[in-house]
């Protein structure tokens, strides 16, 4: 009971600082969004030239900064990767796909709860259906096989692109893009929001948070330790959205900021996001902390993640507060096929494997 009081307040803390960024300029119900930041980092770097989505966030420069401080500080920094990289790559295509398609990543997910926003019930029970279907494949032996210790540089790949990333912030060169107008333009101070991504990044290092893992635990072996997380995300940002950001506080599915009502896509795009957060081994904002560690599996997530975010704009796959788009729905099917045939040929491969072992001995 202690140490799940300990996380829900970590977790409490994440939901604040969420609630306080929003407050300082970040798009409504957008305090924190691992999928939109990275959607607004590929614009800024002219991968997409969707000018409303735009912007180097340093909120995600800080996450990376808080995790490489509390890694290091707690001797967790280590270089290790090589686990089935180029699935992981596209895993986390079709993770962006399906994120966008809903319009937030699985923690903005439950920032649009506790602000009110109905639609992101749908979204919550796809993402629900889509972890208890990787759970399936776990309990298969579904497994990327294991990391191993990689050559020094590696580990420190993903932390020197976040430095670089701070200059260009800073330094603001021509050919970096950022919108005038739109979500991308829509931001809280630089060195406040790098700073309180800096804290996030800390505490989440430290306390393991990851929305998929906190699900697959409660259902796969009833731990609820990390669910305690996700509750304190949600009833701190709660409270903080009551008490700073009210006068745009309602509960309904229509006007909705940077979202909109087909449900049957909130659904399944987070369908989607939730069988490839299972199969990488964690959901977006975990995959960015474990990266700040040293681990290039994740620094491979990470850009994968970009990259399907710079498609789902080019492709017009992602939704606007319009609705879905054709691309969009394609993009979802093709994607739900394609991670479950994954699934399944990882998982014939390790029962082959196993039973080779056991006729050797």
């Amino acid at each position: 009971m202690k140490e799940n009081k300990k996380i829900f307040i970590y977790g409490g803390i994440i939901g604040l600082i969420g609630a306080i960024l929003m407050k300082l300029g970040n798009p409504g119900n957008m305090g924190i969004c691992v999928a939109c930041f990275y959607r607004d980092i590929a614009g800024a770097l002219g991968l997409h030239r969707a000018e409303v989505v735009q912007y180097i966030r340093p909120e995600i420069i800080g996450f990376i900064f808080g995790g490489v401080l509390a890694a290091v500080l707690g001797g967790e920094f280590k270089s290790r990767g090589g686990s089935s990289p180029i699935i992981r790559f596209v895993l986390a295509i079709f993770l962006m796909f399906g994120a966008l398609v809903f319009l937030g990543c699985p923690l903005r997910m439950i920032l649009r709860l506790a602000n009110g926003d109905l639609n992101a019930i749908f979204g919550l029970l796809g993402y629900l259906l889509g972890i208890y279907i990787g759970i399936h494949f776990l309990k298969k032996g579904y497994s990327l096989g294991r990391s191993t210790k990689q050559t020094k540089i590696s580990a420190y790949i993903i932390p020197i692109l976040s430095v670089f990333l701070l200059l260009l912030l800073l330094i603001k060169p021509s050919f970096i893009f950022f919108s005038t107008e739109g979500p991308g333009s829509m931001r809280a101070p630089v060195f406040i929001a790098l700073a309180l991504g800096l804290i996030s990044g800390f505490i989440l290092q430290r306390s393991r948070i990851c929305t998929a893992g906190g699900f697959r635990d409660a259902i796969l072996i009833k731990d609820y330790h990390f669910l305690w997380g996700i509750l304190g995300i949600f009833i701190f940002n709660l409270i903080g959205n009551l008490v700073l950001n009210f006068d745009t506080f309602q509960i309904s599915f229509a006007n909705q900021p940077v979202a909109h009502t087909n449900h049957l896509w909130n659904f399944l795009g987070m369908v989607l996001t939730g069988i490839c957060s299972i199969l990488l081994g964690g959901c977006p904002l975990r995959q960015t902390i474990l990266a700040s560690e040293g681990d290039s599996d994740a620094g491979i997530t990470v850009l994968g993640l970009i990259v399907g975010a710079a498609f789902a704009h080019n492709f017009q796959i992602a939704s606007s507060p319009e609705g879905v788009t054709p691309n969009g729905k394609l993009a979802v099917i093709i994607g739900l096929i394609v991670v479950i045939l994954i699934g399944n040929s990882v998982v014939k491969d390790v029962l082959k494997e196993r039973r080779k072992k056991e006729e050797v001995m």
